[in-house]
């Protein structure tokens, strides 16, 4: 199957691309929800995650504290590799799962992580990035989450910078328009994928 894989900085609008190409019936396979998946109660990464950062990053309930987790591995490298050790090999697996079991012409995933962990390019026939200058960044993901801004700082500095991410691309969306343009976008490289993996989605 040709296979897309979307990745961005944080606030950079890799879901609402993502929701773009659903809306044009592609399957969109999200890394960040299987990851969610692996942590919830019954999750395979759970226990793990608790006996490696300790009761300190759970509720009162069983269920994971995803905010403490957050602070402890982007104010912590050694942590952060840590917590990546336990859940990519996992998500990986699981992107492979999900691969196999389609029907479709193309698949996006989406991997906001791509550029950093290096993991998924075998999987992968085209990347396409979505750019925006990092001070839109900061700006989108303080409004819809309400993180201070220097926590959301100490995300970005984990990440991959603009100029690694967009050399790593085959396709770049800059997503710094209305909506109607992002569609407008999605709609050609739609087309594109489609006719580089050689099959029409009904």
């Amino acid at each position: 199957m040709f296979t897309v894989g979307l990745t961005g900085g944080i606030g950079s609008g890799k879901s609402m691309v993502a929701d773009c190409f659903a809306s044009h019936g592609v399957p969109v396979i999200d890394t960040d929800v299987i990851a969610h998946d692996l942590t919830t109660p019954g999750g395979e990464a759970l226990v793990q995650i608790r006996a490696v950062f300790g009761d300190a990053v759970m509720r009162a309930d069983g269920t994971l504290d995803r905010a403490a987790l957050r602070r402890r591995v982007f104010a912590d490298s050694a942590a952060r590799h840590q917590l990546e050790a336990i859940l990519h090999p996992r998500i990986r697996q699981a992107v492979e799962r999900a691969i196999a079991a389609l029907n479709a012409p193309y698949a996006l995933i989406v991997i906001p992580l791509l550029v950093e962990t290096g993991g998924y390019r075998d999987l992968l026939d085209r990347v396409l990035v979505i750019d925006c200058p990092e001070a839109l960044q900061i700006a989108r993901v303080m409004a819809r989450s309400g993180l201070a801004r220097d926590e959301v700082m100490a995300i970005l500095a984990a990440q991959a910078g603009r100029a690694e991410r967009l050399a790593a691309a085959d396709d770049i969306i800059v997503n710094t328009g209305s909506p109607e343009t992002l569609r407008a976008e999605v709609a050609a490289l739609h087309l594109s994928y489609q006719a580089l993996s050689g099959k029409i989605l009904p």
